[in-house]
């Protein structure tokens, strides 16, 4: 290996990110149990300084490095910014929920980090060998902090379903990639695409290869039929640990799906296309119909981040540059969103309540009229009222498909919304015309309270004028 191929521009985001967490490792060993904040302000720290990192190096053209296993792009550098933030946000509205529950550990804090690691070594992976690392150890990193409340029988249950269920997903995507390079020669991508379009491989390994990959993917991000391991482990883990789950990692497993199937497997489109298709439609229907059923509000919310994932599914099926883009673009929405939605469940809960049912949420106005507004802006946006943020998502979406000719599921999808919308307004309801069965709120620290106010109103506002967010997303296919 060249020492020019040996280039670590590239990956100073990620080196930074890994001294700093080591050294975090270090300082919180000799810290005493009350001084956690101490770890969060210095993950904090990490965290904005890896920004910094990420954001010196925009705006540079498309660079590989350590002989082409590392690719930083604008998809790279925009999905990685997105990780960070999203990051920040989860630990800033879990820290007083965590502290109440005497889980404020710094394991939390440090598998955070290592998880986040993990992501942004995903999102730079051009080599099928650098992206099952980064999916390990985002993977076993999240494992661990569902079980981060070992006295908890639910978590450590969630936790103990979530690794085994994961390790199978795991096995299904590393046998699908073994047969891709099988059949390939090469690990890496731009080889594995020349390959593919030349046409020089057996159609019927490349076809078993796309089924398990496609299957092992869809596992991950909890598309039905392969959903059921989704609802319980949001349920069952601390809701400081859930907000991490449900958000940040969405956004690193995009990544690896465009890595495989919108670069490597372009040339398969029509194969994995059928595929996801009836993932999307199966995502669909079982997050927005079984929701209604459900009398929890992380459940509620754990189901509908299946149908989410159901429409990002069908930004990717589309196989353009356009379905791609909104993707993303509908992929930083839902992150934004669901982090919002689980933050409000942390916010409003308090020691010996955990704020988890829908009924909790009954006379939230009366107790909080400010937190209610902010409960609608997220309702409304997550089911997809007109001129709200997730009304941009969902149409972006839609129109991608329409673009190549499959209106019947545009329309499935539209029908599906408007069911949807039915259990979003149902916890509207409750917080506004419902008498409050719970006292007023409990004092929250700055930073929370900073953290919810100000997504919800970035919500509100990208809602309001989204062509800037739009752009980048598209930008960024555009340029690559």
């Amino acid at each position: 290996m060249t020492l020019d191929a040996l280039n670590l521009m590239p990956v100073l985001p990620e080196i930074i990110l890994l001294t700093l967490a080591c050294a975090i490792l270090l300082i919180d060993v000799f810290m005493r149990e009350g001084q956690r904040d101490v770890t969060y302000g210095l993950t904090q720290l990490a965290l904005v300084v890896t920004s910094v990192a990420v954001l010196s190096g925009m705006g540079m053209d498309q660079r590989l490095s350590f002989e082409g296993s590392v690719i930083n792009d604008g998809l790279s550098d925009v999905m990685k910014l997105f990780i960070l933030l999203i990051t920040a946000m989860a630990f800033a509205l879990s820290r007083d929920y965590m502290k109440e529950r005497g889980i404020q550990k710094g394991e939390y804090y440090l598998l955070g980090l290592f998880g986040v690691l993990g992501m942004m070594v995903m999102v730079s992976s051009y080599s099928l060998l650098l992206i099952y690392l980064g999916l390990e150890l985002m993977s076993l990193a999240m494992y661990a902090m569902v079980a981060v409340h070992r006295d908890d029988i639910r978590a450590s249950e969630a936790a103990m379903k979530y690794f085994v269920l994961g390790a199978l997903a795991s096995g299904l995507l590393l046998y699908g990639m073994s047969m891709l390079y099988g059949v390939t020669g090469s690990l890496d991508i731009p080889a594995i695409r020349q390959a593919v379009m030349a046409g020089t491989a057996s159609d019927t390994a490349l076809l078993f290869a796309a089924v398990f990959i496609v299957a092992g993917l869809v596992f991950k991000v909890g598309a039905a039929p392969f959903h059921m391991w989704l609802p319980d482990v949001y349920d069952g883990a601390p809701t400081g640990v859930t907000l991490y789950l449900s958000a940040a990692p969405k956004i690193a497993a995009l990544a690896i799906i465009l890595r495989l199937l919108g670069d490597a497997m372009i040339g398969m489109l029509p194969d994995w296309q059928t595929l996801l298709i009836v993932f999307a439609v199966a995502s669909l229907f079982v997050g927005n119909v079984v929701a209604i059923a459900q009398t929890s509000f992380k459940r509620m919310l754990a189901y509908s981040t299946i149908s989410h994932v159901g429409f990002i599914l069908l930004g990717v099926l589309a196989g353009t540059k356009a379905g791609f883009a909104s993707a993303l673009f509908y992929t930083i929405t839902y992150a934004l969103m669901t982090v919002g939605g689980f933050g409000l469940i942390a916010y409003l809960a308090s020691k010996g309540l955990e704020a988890d049912k829908l009924d909790d949420l009954k006379g939230l106005n009366d107790r909080s009229p400010w937190m209610a507004f902010i409960l609608l802006i997220l309702m409304f946006s997550m089911a997809g009222i007109p001129f709200t943020l997730g009304f941009w998502a969902k149409l972006a979406v839609l129109q991608a498909v329409v673009e190549i000719d499959m209106v019947w599921l545009a329309v499935y999808a539209v029908v599906m919304s408007v069911i949807g919308a039915f259990y979003y307004l149902r916890a509207l309801k409750m917080a506004y015309f419902d008498k409050p069965i719970v006292k007023g709120l409990q004092p929250r620290s700055w930073d929370a309270r900073m953290v919810l106010n100000v997504n919800g109103l970035a919500i509100l506002a990208l809602g309001l004028y989204p062509t800037s967010l739009i752009a980048l997303c598209a930008t960024v296919f555009n340029a690559g």
